[in-house]
């Protein structure tokens, strides 16, 4: 194995590991919801809280990591997302611990910030699109958080989860540190964060496009267990393992959509992607008053594979577009991605407390995903774009 690919394997194993200790509340939330007996608003904060901070710490994250490097950073979010870990294991009592130990565990997301200019720094322009989206396949943390979480806290309870993932994650944080290497060669001068943030509408453009792909990506899969189990009463085990399913298409998806930017553009790809989502929101709203299993399954994971297309798709441009302020605008497009994760969770458990549906929460993400679907349409075919620093 080439050390480009060795690096790039490192950094997605790091990435999956921390994103599922990111995840690990989501399929926790219906029995937590039933032993604490909460609301779905409630259960709706408990589920979105770990959002919150690890959306604004990728902003700090991603300039730290242009100054410092990926190996220091990420050895720090590995050991931090063991110690968040173990917190949530014995935070189960009340619902205030909950809060508490999810917003701790929230930093843990803003690892992503970490590993795109990490990896990015590894490959040339040619190969990142493929790059990134194998190390946003990171995602797939989530789902081993929906499927194993329900089945250690039923069988040993919710600590052993905690002292799980806890070692886990110290042990791969160790691995990491002796393995891991930045690029060769003196470091870049860090971008200024304040003319990055002025750089104009494509940074924005960036950052509107991730927060429906992987903001709609992170609230269905940390959403996906309590929906199932309002509509069709699933045990929390067989919640967590369809919630799963949804996560592995949106991750599996995500290559393949930096590979297709690489080759046909990022522009066709967003509008494929945004069409389609929007698509399977109109068979959502549809299915949400009287849902059946079959097509509910079939609009789920068809959003899942748009979604995971989309994310491949923005993280090809990131690097294109900004090739000296990579760390920071990932920070920046990646914390839209994370509050686009924190909203939708609140709304659907606000509509269903207020409508006792879900139906007005879809068709919000309808909008939302074609008119970034014409903003796609609207983007200049190119395959290169002026530096920004």
């Amino acid at each position: 194995m080439s050390d480009q690919n060795r690096q790039l394997a490192l950094a997605t194993v790091a990435f999956a590991l921390c994103f599922s200790a990111w995840g690990m509340v989501a399929p926790m939330a219906p029995k937590l919801e039933d032993e604490l007996e909460l609301s779905n608003t409630e259960t709706s904060v408990m589920i979105a809280i770990p959002v919150v901070l690890g959306s604004l710490l990728r902003l700090p994250l991603g300039v730290l990591t242009d100054k410092f490097g990926g190996r220091l950073l990420f050895t720090a979010m590995l050991a931090y997302s063991a110690g968040a870990a173990l917190l949530v294991g014995f935070a189960g009592d009340s619902y205030a611990t909950m809060l508490g130990a999810g917003l701790i565990l929230g930093t843990a997301g803003a690892s992503f910030a970490v590993g795109i200019p990490f990896v990015a720094e590894w490959y040339d322009e040619r190969r990142q699109g493929f790059a990134l989206g194998v190390y946003g396949a990171g995602n797939i943390g989530t789902a081993v958080a929906a499927f194993s979480i329900p089945a250690i806290r039923d069988q040993w309870g919710q600590e052993v989860a905690g002292l799980v993932f806890a070692g886990v994650l110290a042990g791969f944080a160790l691995m990491w540190l002796s393995l891991a290497r930045d690029t060769p060669g003196p470091r870049p001068a860090p971008p200024r964060y304040l003319e990055v943030l002025r750089s104009g509408w494509d940074l924005w453009k960036l950052s509107l496009f991730y927060f429906v792909t992987f903001g709609g990506f992170v609230a269905m899969a940390v959403f996906l267990p309590k929906l199932l189990t309002d509509w069709f009463d699933y045990s929390l085990a067989d919640a967590g393992l369809r919630a799963a399913g949804f996560t592995i298409v949106a991750t599996a998806a995500r290559p393949v959509g930096g590979w297709l930017s690489d080759r046909i553009g990022a522009r066709t790809v967003l509008a494929v992607a945004f069409l389609g989502v929007g698509l399977d929101a109109v068979g959502l709203s549809w299915q949400a008053s009287e849902p059946r299993i079959v097509p509910v399954t079939i609009f789920c994971l068809t959003m899942a594979a748009f979604l995971g297309l989309g994310n491949g798709a923005v993280f090809k441009l990131v690097p294109l577009f900004f090739p000296h302020a990579k760390g920071a605008v990932t920070g920046i497009v990646g914390a839209a991605g994370g509050l686009g994760g924190f909203f939708p969770p609140l709304v659907l458990g606000v509509v269903k407390d207020a409508t006792g549906e879900f139906v007005l929460a879809f068709v919000f993400l309808v909008a939302f995903a074609w008119f970034c679907a014409g903003l796609a349409l609207g983007m200049e075919r190119t395959t290169s774009a002026p530096a920004t620093s």
